[in-house]
Order: C-alpha cells, then structure tokens, then sequence
C-alpha cells in the first residue's frame, strides 16, 4: 500500500512504447514529508499523516508551525491523514512518487469542480418534457409526491441545488509513468477536481 498528496497539473498525452496514445493526466506528487503517526495503543485507530504544499510561515497559524518543526518539516499548506497507510514509515520521512511503479491501480479523491446552483436535468440528468404542442412542462422535475397522502415530500427527493464541490472518489485509475526527478505521476484516465487542486493518490486494492 502507497499514499502521496498531490496537485493537479492538467491533463495530456504520451505515446507508449507499442505506439499506441495515452489520455493522461499529470499529478505533481510529493515529495510529502511524515508529520504523524497514529497507532491503536495512543489514538485507537492507525493512520499516517502526510504534509504537502510548501507555503511561507506567516500563512500557518503558530499551533500549525510548532506542528511542522517538530516532525523537522518545513512550512506546508495541507495536513492530511491516510488510514492504514503507515507500514513502516516514522516522522521525519519523507513520501515520494518512488513509491508507486507504472502499472499500479491506483485511487484519487479530491473536491470536484462546483458548478453553482442547477436544476434537475444538469444535476441528476432528468429527461426533459415535451418540446412541442404548446407544452409547458420542458425543464421542470415533475412530481415529486402525492398531496393529501402521504400530505409531505419525502426526504432524500432529488430536485434543484448546489451541483459539484464535494468530495469525490475515482477508482480504477492507473499509473502510466513515474518521473521521480521532477515529482510528478502521469494517471490514465481522469482526475476530480481543477487545474491547480490537491488530491489524496492511494493505492487501489
């Protein structure tokens, strides 16, 4: 098992050694230094906490910056927490895209790009009403419950409302190339987020 904070650079293609083309995306991965180590006897559950986003001192709050000096990290943006990833890691090591090979699977998550306020066809891809003979009814939900039973809208009924910003998970994702001297990984496929995002890449299996 791997784990590896990283930014989204965007996406590109590379031709493999068979001639054939690659849809990849491109992730400045590490290097992310162990700032915390979570076991079962201290804290009940066992985890690695990773830094990454190098940043200036007077951007982190005093707690945030004793944090770091004590693990012997510089000044880092993101703090994040990868459960079951520790292995035998210690504070003070360092992450980098060593650890993962061409060929790994791989899983990303990420906060997706937030796309304001949408309705029902954009957000949960509803099929449209009839477009001709006058109809009124061309992007309108429908009914969303009876009226006098059950007299209320069920929880849970999708409708209308703030589309994208979450956190996402892809699965499936594969490793294509690993450039350890400029810290970066090339993914098949795509990754949540936008250009510039931070993503958590595990290993998938």
């Amino acid at each position: 098992m791997a784990a590896i904070l990283a930014k989204k650079l965007g996406m590109t293609q590379v031709f493999l050694e068979d001639g054939r083309v690659e849809r990849v995306t491109v992730l400045e991965a590490g290097p992310c230094p162990v700032t915390g180590i979570r076991t079962h006897e201290r804290d009940g559950y066992e985890a690695v906490q990773l830094a990454f986003g190098a940043t200036k001192e007077k951007a982190l709050t005093k707690p945030e910056i004793g944090h770091l000096k004590k693990a012997g990290a510089p000044p880092m943006r993101h703090l994040r927490e990868f459960r079951d990833e520790a292995g035998e890691l210690q504070v003070g090591d360092v992450v980098t895209v060593d650890a993962f090979t061409p060929g790994d699977k791989v899983k990303i998550s990420g906060t997706s790009k937030g796309k304001g306020f949408a309705g029902t066809i954009k957000r949960h891809n509803f099929a449209s009403g009839p477009k001709s003979h006058g109809s009124h009814n061309i992007r309108k939900p429908g009914s969303i419950g009876a009226s006098a039973t059950p007299s209320r809208v069920f929880k849970g009924i999708r409708g209308p409302g703030q589309m994208g910003n979450e956190r996402v998970t892809q699965r499936g994702l594969e490793v294509v190339q690993v450039m350890a001297g400029e810290n970066v990984l090339l993914v098949r496929g795509a990754v949540p987020g936008p250009r510039g995002g931070t993503v958590e890449v595990r290993t998938d299996g």
